[in-house]
């Protein structure tokens, strides 16, 4: 134990030699193919901010979780859905009593549709959220409503569309040709959700305050996934119980497929698991096709002459990065400065979302493309209380993102960015309830298709997570949209 605590400063690696070596196992499809998948379950994604659904197309989001609606989607008989929690931008009260009225309602579901579940509570890949707490909750009230017993929770923060990999335990966040231990970056540091561990036994022994040792935890090796060890995968996980905590490294998708391969197996045979991962894992045990990058012409209304328009909300570097490479774009689009350090003044807030949604409305009916924008400033209280932070942040995500659900022309087309930016937008402004996952514009920034319920039906709604993406693909994703 002690020799992993030192090992807590583990040092950036080139991406190269991350992916030299042992190739992954050839046989990842076929080993999948032969443990077939238990159809009669349905998958249920519990996304804690809009963007787990980077990686699938043609799968629905649902926005609320009341019994009704999770009973309506279990009836449906869908092999996955989403249900958006945003629990990303609750306090830990408030998404422990949510995720328990969820837990309630898919056991009303599964009894009164007849079907099976599998849960995956989707977390950030940068490993923010509220973990252990929420799968805990889910476990607690699941378990205490039926017969069911999990016997382990797997952690599988791999995403490698957004350059996230676990590699000999550590989990890596790729920044330009370099991978860089998730604890070393800026994500780590975040003021609800920050942690010190990259090395996923030490992230474990850390979020849970040491009730779960880092030593306790299973650990499948890649060289275990690259030679295609169904078997010794498999008695690994049938040795899990009482909820006992599974790491896996993987560094791509024939990885993940040789687990899925040794998972069906052990589900088959009366083992329960719980997950908690990022967003690959959804596709792979969905059995979700690839899919070419969308286009303008299959999201954007050929007879819409509105200007589009952009909503950055996030902060941290990667976000800013990206806004000054839209700025640098030859296309017209108007700037507009959002200054959410007017929170700090009585009916500031009010005033300067008022004045945004106006120079807004102006320029989309002219047919001109706008990006608002929050002042690149970090607003940070001087507090050490996470809630506090939240409720502020909470207060001025509503004001920003009510520029949208104020609008009274239609856009041709909106991108939101940051989690609880898109989130917002989605549920508060745009008012879904239910939508269509297109697919994704660029790797890991997902488009959806607004239902009939929302303000602007069938509108191209593209999410882009504030963590994800090259410092060139707002500006790609803006200028391809306003062809």
């Amino acid at each position: 134990m002690e020799e992993r605590k030192i090992n807590k400063t583990e040092q950036p690696i080139p991406y190269e030699e991350l992916m030299k070596g042992q190739r992954p196992c050839p046989e990842a499809k076929a080993l999948l193919s032969q443990a077939p998948a238990d159809r009669r379950r349905v998958i249920v994604v519990l996304d804690d901010d809009p963007t787990g659904i980077q990686t699938v197309h043609d799968v629905c989001v649902y926005t609320k979780w009341d019994r009704e609606t999770i009973t309506g989607a279990f009836r449906e008989e869908q092999r996955m859905f989403f249900i958006l929690t945003n629990s990303r931008g609750l306090t830990a009260p408030e998404s422990r009593e949510q995720h328990r009225t969820i837990a309630q309602n898919i056991l009303a579901a599964a009894k009164e549709s007849g079907r099976d579940y599998i849960l995956i509570s989707r977390g950030d890949s940068t490993l923010r959220g509220h973990w252990p707490m929420e799968t805990e909750t889910l476990r607690e009230t699941l378990e205490l409503g039926s017969k069911k017993r999990f016997d382990g929770e797997i952690v599988i923060p791999f995403f490698p569309e957004g350059g996230r990999f676990t590699w000999k335990d550590v989990h890596y966040v790729r920044q330009g040709n370099d991978l860089v231990p998730a604890g070393q970056t800026e994500f780590a540091r975040d003021k609800s959700f920050g942690y010190h561990a990259s090395n996923l036994r030490d992230w474990v022994e850390e979020k849970t305050e040491g009730q779960v040792p880092a030593e306790s935890v299973c650990s499948i090796s890649r060289e275990e996934l690259r030679n295609g060890e169904v078997k010794t995968i498999a008695e690994k996980l049938a040795s899990v119980a009482n909820f006992g905590k599974v790491i896996v490294n993987c560094t791509s998708y024939e990885d993940l497929q040789v687990f899925a391969a040794a998972y069906w197996q052990v589900l088959r045979e009366g083992h329960e698991f719980m997950f908690r991962s990022a967003a690959a894992l959804p596709k792979v045990l969905g059995d979700v096709s690839d899919q070419p990058l969308l286009t303008r012409e299959e999201l954007i209304e050929p007879d819409n002459d509105s200007g589009g328009i952009v909503l950055v909300g996030s902060h941290v570097n990667k976000t800013t990065r990206q806004l000054e490479e839209l700025k640098r774009s030859d296309r017209t689009i108007t700037y507009i400065t959002f200054d959410q350090h007017r929170v700090l003044e009585e009916g500031g807030l009010e005033a300067e979302a008022a004045r945004v949604l106006a120079l807004a409305e102006k320029e989309i009916c002219a047919g001109r493309t706008v990006t608002v924008f929050t002042r690149r400033e970090r607003l940070d209280l001087d507090t050490e209380d996470p809630a506090q932070q939240l409720q502020i942040s909470t207060r001025i995500s509503d004001a920003l993102t009510g520029i949208i659900g104020d609008l009274q022309v239609r856009p041709s087309f909106v991108v939101a960015k940051g989690g609880i930016t898109s989130s917002d937008v989605g549920t508060k402004a745009l008012r879904v309830t239910k939508a269509l996952v297109k697919g994704q514009i660029r790797p890991g920034i997902p488009v959806w298709q607004t239902g009939p319920e929302s303000k602007f039906p069938g509108l191209p709604y593209v999410i882009f997570p504030g963590n994800v993406g090259g410092d060139e693909d707002l500006r790609q994703i803006v200028e391809e949209l306003m062809k």
